[in-house]
């Protein structure tokens, strides 16, 4: 009667090679590493907080306090922090903490932004404004594309609506007036061939333009 030398040679499969035998013992040291890892890493955040200077604690109430009432760019929340005379190195904790469980985010505080206004404003405007706030024109231009491909808006729709909320159709105007509408409507982002072509289409001319 023969030996067998494994189990597996007795339910006539391969037989278990040692390098497989320790292959599975390093996938599951490692997976219990990861494991431990995780376990971990909310207890060590949980001691840092506990461990922080008073100015630090104060400076990341200070920035969840100021998101509790709006949605904030990391400028924003920044520039508020500093008003509120916190060190550099405290509002720097603060922001690190916050945008650590994902309470600011510029990206999706542009969309946001831009879902709201881009059936009011020109593109062109809404992409100042935002830029303003401190929001890189890479991001922003990323997220107009992705609320744009959502709902594309028709800019001479909203322009023709931006002027009727001025003047009604077939209106007069004089110089003055014209030269102050056309004005307010190039500072909204919209192109003068638009407002000339949407002003002619709404009959709203100077008086020696009839």
């Amino acid at each position: 009667m023969m030996k067998s030398d494994s189990f597996g040679s007795l339910t006539g499969q391969e037989p278990v090679r040692s390098d497989n035998r320790a292959s599975l013992e390093e996938f599951l040291r490692l997976a219990e590493k990861q494991k431990r890892q995780l376990t971990e890493k909310p207890v060590r955040r949980q001691q840092g907080i506990a461990q922080e200077p008073e100015e630090y604690r104060d400076a990341r109430h200070k920035a969840m306090r100021l998101l509790e009432h709006m949605d904030r760019t990391e400028r924003g929340l920044r520039d508020k922090l500093r008003q509120a005379g916190f060190s550099p190195l405290a509002v720097d904790y603060a922001l690190a903490y916050v945008e650590s469980y994902g309470y600011i985010d510029d990206e999706r505080y542009a969309r946001t932004y831009i879902a709201y206004r881009m059936n009011t404003k020109s593109r062109q405007k809404i992409i100042q404004e935002l830029i303003g706030k401190g929001i890189d024109k890479e991001t922003v231009s990323a997220a107009w594309e992705e609320e744009a491909a959502l709902n594309m808006p028709d800019e001479r729709e909203i322009l023709y609506r931006t002027v009727e909320k001025k003047y009604a159709p077939d209106t007069e105007l004089d110089e003055k007036e014209m030269r102050r509408l056309q004005g307010y409507l190039i500072r909204r982002g919209f192109s003068y061939p638009d407002i000339k072509s949407v002003l002619e289409s709404m009959n709203i001319r100077t008086a020696d333009q009839w």
